[in-house]
């Protein structure tokens, strides 16, 4: 290790070894390169001699199966070689899936439908990037389907989509986002409207299932679903209500055995329940930067990461829109219109009023035709994961637009 202008490391790993680093330090940069040997990072592989530049708030593992030489450039809050990984583990996932993939080739029939679970901060959707990586680099189509809300992988916080993963990820800014489908749910944790959620995860799950039926390399490939960490009480339902919606064939359970014998117990015998070890390398993150990881997302979403975004600014008048938000107040069963149950007021479209009220809120731009396209007709017609708009419009399903703006005056 020597110290230039910036901090030089650089690091020889033997076979099977991990080099572990963080960068926590704002304004902090830290440039990667692969120097000699073969390594990757979450499944993608490192090209020799490229510089791979990574700031605030980046945790990265670089694993090598063979060897090799890695230099690190600037300041890292933590760097280290780790010689215990679960890479074995994982990677007899993989290959178990890919023969479920070559079975399903053969026989022209569904490719494996595989969820990953477990308590936050344990590396799920790390585990998702690696599988799907490696899918890609087999010549396969996987969807990779993301109901973590909490993080919003695939568009911003708040949403729940699915995207057609056709190439490995970037080792910096990950999977390509060119035409994903969206669903907004407009909360950062299911547990702010359970029923709505539900609804938009069965949805999903339709669109995915019609994606397979449409197109063959997908169908054979599977789907890679991420979940949110809430997994006591309600949150456990989700997950069983997930799992019968996209009707899975595995579950792979992150770090916790409460988890892993409670699915056990309640999931039919053909799903095949996994329990894994996570990471030595995953990190708890706080609250705070949860708060901050959001912000970073929706800051993406509009700017851009590497390549910058140029948002367009434009004013429209209150009276050329119409704002709502889906999801009413609860009332007493003895409220209710006949018929209705207290439930129901949670997925009822709402229309709301513009005012300051509205400040730091993200809007999304709706294709629904009128405002009696409620959210229930979600559950009906055609939609596309990649390549076009939804045939069926509703009120909750996008293309994805998100809107940012001011309320002046």
């Amino acid at each position: 290790m020597t110290d230039e202008k910036a901090q030089t490391q650089e690091f020889k790993l033997d076979p099977d070894c991990e080099l572990r680093f963080e960068v926590e330090s704002k304004n902090e940069k830290v440039t990667l390169e692969l120097k000699s040997g073969l390594a990757e990072v979450f499944g993608t592989e490192l090209v020799k001699g490229k510089k791979y530049e990574f700031t605030a708030g980046a945790k990265v593992a670089v694993f090598t199966w063979q060897s090799c030489t890695v230099e690190l450039v600037g300041k890292t809050d933590v760097s280290y070689v780790a010689k215990e990984t679960p890479m074995g583990l994982y990677l007899n996932c993989h290959a178990a899936m890919e023969r479920l993939r070559e079975t399903a080739e053969k026989d022209d029939t569904r490719g494996p439908i595989t969820m990953i679970v477990g308590p936050c901060d344990v590396g799920k959707s790390t585990l998702c990037r690696l599988l799907l990586n490696y899918a890609v680099r087999m010549g396969r189509r996987p969807i990779f389907v993301d109901l973590d809300v909490g993080q919003g992988h695939i568009a911003i916080p708040g949403t729940v989509g699915a995207l057609l993963v056709e190439r490995p990820s970037n080792i910096v800014e990950g999977f390509s986002q060119q035409a994903p489908l969206v669903f907004h749910f407009g909360h950062k944790s299911p547990q702010t409207n359970v029923a709505l959620y539900n609804l938009l995860v069965t949805r999903l799950a339709e669109v995915c299932s019609d994606r397979l039926q449409a197109n063959k390399k997908a169908r054979v490939s599977g789907i890679v679903i991420n979940t949110c960490g809430w997994v006591k009480g309600d949150g456990y339902k989700l997950l069983t209500h997930a799992a019968q919606a996209f009707e899975v064939d595995a579950i792979l359970v992150l770090d916790q055995e409460r988890l892993y014998n409670e699915l056990v117990r309640d999931m039919p015998d053909f799903v095949k329940v996994v329990f894994l070890p996570k990471s030595g390398g995953v990190v708890e993150r706080s609250q705070t930067q949860r708060i901050e990881a959001r912000d970073q997302g929706v800051r993406e979403y509009f700017y851009g990461s590497r390549t910058p975004l140029y948002p367009h600014s434009f004013e429209v008048k209150w009276s050329e829109a119409r704002l709502y938000k889906i999801g009413a107040p609860v009332l007493p069963a003895s409220c209710m219109p006949l018929g209705m149950k207290a439930e129901d007021n949670l997925t009822k479209l709402v229309a709301v009023t513009p005012g300051p009220n509205l400040l730091h809120h993200l809007l999304s731009v709706s294709f629904a035709d009128s405002p009696e396209d409620d959210v229930y007709q979600c559950r009906r017609g055609k939609a596309n994961i990649h390549g076009s708009k939804p045939a069926t419009k509703t009120a909750t399903e996008h293309g994805f637009i998100a809107i940012g703006y001011s309320v002046y005056g």
